[in-house]
């Protein structure tokens, strides 16, 4: 598909317009000096016609009573093609002869003398082409009842005009080639700041600003500042934004990091207090065996589950190392079916394995497990009793795809762009089960942040009827997931 003429690039919309602006005014000087030079000339012509034709009168004068007499051609000094002819009163042609080199004046035959009619003797001047003889300025005079008609070829002036748009053709294409270069060159010279300072702005959009970098951004070279040039102000501006995006970017990482130390150490902090509930609670419940006691240490279990997970979620974000070691991703996530199984008898539960391929990961073994748990639960608490769900596992040489399939109701359009970040829910379309396995909503976030963590990718589509959850992890031969790492987050939501 071709480009539109005004998204080209200034340099080239400079040097076209530069062109067409040299173009034009060249054409308008030939053409100038064309039309002047044949004014010229063609005044000169008539005024040697004129002149022809007064000598032609005075000629025939001399034999008023022959009206058909040319002998005046015969005199010398006349110029080679000059062609005259004698009228009667009503304008005929009687006799007619054109000036040779080096012989007798020849008389003109009928088609020639028939391009000559119609021509009154009054003086004016007129243009007409002779068959044989080529294009002549003729005029015809009256003296006293003598009618003479008088011309001169125009083959001088049309050879000189020819000659002339030759030379200016010539000379204009040479000047307008080196122009064009000339221009060429200075417009590249004086774009070449507005080059860097693009450049720059390029480089700045590719910088990963998301992933939490927040110094050392390109700037636009000093010497492309100067506010004394479009340019440099344009280059200036730029550096003025870039220490902005800086600063903005410095502030909001240093805010993530006191939230982040804030829920770490809160998290760390209420561990203890809610051991201490829940060891009490169960004391207690076995004592004295009670409804509520029961939902203390239910409610203290899930207290302890959230506490735990916004922990792992910051050590995530902090970057921490996790453990590594070669897993088996289909034995883990064959265990993960039978314990969902367990926990889930209402649903229809399925296992898709290839037995030929062995799914080798480097990673963290038990926050690999803690993903394939959290998507199938995810699927269980989320769709209705009789949902069937299946869990399966496929790989290449390069990497292993682990997807969890449900054909329940399906994510809301509006909360698939949404549904790994924290504390996203979908309670308003999918049912819950009860307060307790309804969840924070953090196990997805915990899902999508262990997969980070371990170099992979994790990707969700959801319809009615069809919700698929994919996880990517790179094989254990891959360099890349040698030694998993947290990667901070850009963000804390």
């Amino acid at each position: 598909m071709s480009r539109r003429p005004w998204a080209r690039s200034l340099r080239t919309r400079l040097l076209v317009l530069v062109t067409a602006t040299l173009v034009c005014v060249c054409a308008a000087l030939a053409l100038t000096t064309v039309l002047a030079q044949r004014a010229y000339l063609m005044g000169n012509l008539d005024d040697r016609v004129s002149d022809a034709a007064e000598r032609s009168v005075g000629g025939a004068a001399l034999h008023p009573e022959l009206p058909a007499d040319l002998a005046f051609l015969g005199e010398g000094g006349h110029t080679e093609g000059l062609l005259a002819a004698r009228l009667d009163a009503a304008g005929h042609l009687v006799s007619a002869a054109v000036v040779t080199r080096d012989a007798a004046p020849r008389t003109l035959g009928s088609a020639q003398r028939a391009a000559l009619t119609g021509i009154r003797p009054d003086g004016s001047l007129h243009t007409r082409t002779v068959p044989g003889l080529g294009t002549y300025r003729v005029t015809a005079l009256d003296a006293s009842g003598i009618r003479v008609l008088t011309g001169l070829p125009m083959d001088d002036v049309r050879a000189t005009l020819g000659t002339l748009v030759e030379i200016e053709a010539v000379v204009g294409a040479a000047g307008l080639a080196l122009a064009g270069a000339v221009c060429a060159v200075v417009i590249r010279r004086q774009l070449r700041p507005l080059g860097r300072v693009a450049a720059t702005a390029v480089e700045v959009s590719r910088v990963p600003l998301g992933h939490g970098r927040v110094s050392g951004l390109p700037r636009v070279p000093e010497r492309d500042t100067d506010p004394g040039s479009e340019a440099g102000q344009v280059g200036a501006a730029l550096n003025r934004m870039i220490d902005h995006v800086e600063a903005s970017l410095a502030e909001r990482r240093r805010g993530e990091e006191r939230m982040r130390r804030f829920v770490a150490d809160a998290s760390h902090e209420l561990r203890t207090p809610l051991a201490s509930i829940a060891g009490y609670a169960e004391l207690m419940n076995r004592v004295a065996p009670d409804l509520a006691w029961s939902r203390v240490l239910a409610e203290s279990a899930r207290m302890t589950e959230l506490v735990e997970d916004l922990l792992l979620l910051a050590r995530l974000d902090e970057g921490s190392p996790l453990h590594s070691t070669e897993v088996d991703l289909a034995a883990l996530v064959a265990e993960a079916v039978w314990d969902a199984r367990a926990a889930g008898a209402g649903h229809v539960w399925q296992l898709g394995l290839s037995p030929d391929t062995p799914a080798l990961v480097r990673g963290d073994e038990a926050r690999l497990r803690q993903v394939v748990a959290k998507l199938l639960a995810n699927a269980r608490v989320h769709t209705p009793v009789g949902t069937t769900v299946t869990a399966s596992v496929r790989s290449t040489p390069t990497q292993h795809v682990i997807r969890v399939h449900d054909d329940g109701p399906g994510i809301p359009p509006e909360l698939v762009p949404s549904v790994f970040e924290r504390f996203t829910r979908a309670d308003t379309s999918r049912t819950r089960a009860g307060a307790v396995e309804g969840g924070s909503g953090l196990g997805l976030a915990i899902a999508a942040a262990v997969t980070a963590a371990h170099g992979g990718r994790i990707d969700v589509r959801s319809e009615p009827g069809r919700t698929e959850f994919t996880v990517v992890l790179p094989s254990a031969g891959d360099s890349g997931a040698d030694a998993p790492t947290c990667r901070p987050r850009a963000s804390l939501r």
